[in-house]
């Protein structure tokens, strides 16, 4: 067994936990996972089943930790895993899983299937098996700050070109500010939109904040290549600029794993609870629409519909916020099949998108999304992921689906009273709590 193997088992051995220990022993074999993953339903191949992309890890489980799996062993009926096997489920842990949940939602035991890949995913890194793709946005994220290599004189030019926009001076490590706005790498670089919506949000609704020199990117590539010691080093990062400013709350931007890595893992992987809030943008919006700052007028006129971000709303909980902010500005909105927290992921999240290889895969599992448009008939698709928005945008282009993809902030500043939004004959509605 190679020193790289032989680390890598070690790694599973100690990523079994209790949870893990008791969903492999609650599992019923029942394949209903099957039916939740877009991978499997698009492609019919039953490998994509979601539990068995875990099979070298129950594997380990059963060899190591209970005594019918000990005898197995020893009488050589059960065999070790092997560098091969890991190479050969690669393709089931990273480039067929995006981590979207959608197969724990569904599991009649109630097995977080996605928490299991996401921990075997510790022991795949560690022994060499995550995709190059994955590996070199981590090492960028760690040695640069960005998956995407960007460097703050990047963000400045960004800032710069918003402020001759606007004419609003976008704050840089301001200290005392009530919030501190992160930023992944594709909306500085694909969608600068984003940062002049919120300068244009919280100069309407007073509020102070700033983006921070040490810590604007809010990606974690960490979580993706499931690596904990680094996604640790990325969320510290933040920590420590959300407590250098001293700023009431951090705000995760239109990206999905950014929000699950800081609000939801975040504490356990620095060992303490933060001294501050961590809100997605969707939240803080919505929560401006609540006080009354938020004040916008006219209606968007087209037929639309919002795709639900995995990790913002099924593994995060945000499922309200959007529809209150749409029924702002939106007068021909519908929903999708399976909305909220049912709906069914782009593909190309949990690093997916990162893997250059994955993408026939990727483009195969989107005719789920297709399908769900198809039957809506919608001339325009809103979301609130940057990841999300470019996987949607490159997939639509390849069936050559003519469709704008928008995002909800920008979307929302478009309509900011005062921006001379177009309105319709319907009037504009209150504030709801």
């Amino acid at each position: 067994m190679s020193a790289s193997l032989q680390k890598g088992v070690s790694v599973l051995q100690e990523v079994i936990d209790a949870p893990i220990a008791s969903f492999f022993e609650s599992c019923v074999h029942c394949g209903l996972c099957a039916e939740s993953c877009l991978f499997y339903t698009e492609s019919g191949d039953p490998k994509f089943t979601p539990i068995y992309k875990v099979e070298p890890l129950r594997r380990i489980y059963e060899q190591e930790y209970t005594l019918l799996g000990r005898l197995k062993k020893l009488f050589g009926l059960s065999k070790p895993v092997t560098d091969a096997e890991l190479e050969e489920w690669r393709v089931l842990v990273y480039d067929s899983c995006t981590l979207c949940g959608r197969c724990s939602m569904v599991c009649p035991v109630g097995n977080d299937i996605t928490y299991m890949i996401r921990k075997f995913r510790e022991g795949m890194a560690v022994s060499g098996h995550a995709p190059p793709g994955l590996i070199d946005a981590t090492t960028r994220s760690i040695e640069i700050g960005s998956p995407m290599g960007l460097r703050l004189p990047a963000v400045k030019a960004q800032m710069k070109h918003v402020e001759e926009d606007t004419g609003i001076e976008i704050p840089l490590d301001k200290e005392g500010a009530e919030y501190m706005v992160l930023l992944s790498s594709m909306e500085i670089i694909n969608f600068p939109e984003y940062l002049n919506a919120i300068a244009r949000i919280f100069r309407q609704a007073g509020k102070t904040w700033t983006l921070c020199s040490e810590a604007f990117e809010a990606t974690n590539s960490g979580i993706q290549i499931g690596v904990s010691d680094l996604a640790r080093v990325l969320v510290q990062r933040i920590v420590n600029g959300a407590e250098k400013l001293k700023v009431k709350t951090v705000i995760s931007p239109e990206c999905g794993h950014a929000y699950t890595a800081l609000r939801w893992e975040g504490p356990n992987l620095v060992g303490r609870p933060y001294t501050f809030n961590v809100q997605h943008i969707l939240e803080v919006l919505d929560e401006l629409r609540t006080q009354g700052l938020l004040k916008t007028e006219g209606f968007e006129t087209q037929r639309l519909t919002f795709h639900d971000p995995c990790q913002i709303v099924r593994r995060g909980g945000v499922i309200e916020p959007q529809r209150h902010l749409l029924d702002m500005i939106a007068s021909h909105y519908v929903e999708m099949s399976d909305p909220g927290k049912m709906n069914w992921c782009c593909g190309g999240g949990g690093g997916v998108s990162a893997i250059d290889e994955a993408m026939p895969l990727q483009l195969q599992a989107f005719k789920r999304k297709k399908a769900q448009l198809d039957e809506l008939d919608v001339q325009t698709l809103v979301t609130a992921c940057a990841n999300c928005r470019i996987v949607i945008e490159e997939s639509l282009e390849h069936y050559q689906m003519k469709l704008p993809v928008i995002g909800l902030t920008e979307m929302i500043a478009a309509h900011l009273a005062g921006s001379g939004a177009g309105t319709e004959s319907r009037p504009a509605k209150e504030p709801q709590p």
